[in-house]
């Protein structure tokens, strides 16, 4: 039962944290990359992030569908 709560917690966290990243990804096309109340260029490291994923091939590959599989369990 203590598992399960802390799951659900996770799983609680994981969606807000998907949330924000949403707003800010929202935020920054709205307002550009200087907007005062956002930390940096969210956009970019993004990009970034799936740039290295996709340089990686397979291993990028597979970190990608584990990524996947676990936000959409």
């Amino acid at each position: 039962m203590l598992i399960d709560n802390i799951i659900g917690w996770v799983k609680k966290l994981t969606e807000a944290g998907i949330a924000v990243i949403a707003l800010a990804i929202v935020v920054q096309i709205i307002f550009g990359s200087g907007s005062a109340f956002l930390p940096g260029d969210v956009i970019a490291s993004l990009t970034g992030i799936i740039s290295s994923l996709g340089g990686a091939g397979l291993v990028g590959l597979i970190a990608a569908g584990l990524v996947y599989k676990i936000f959409t369990k």
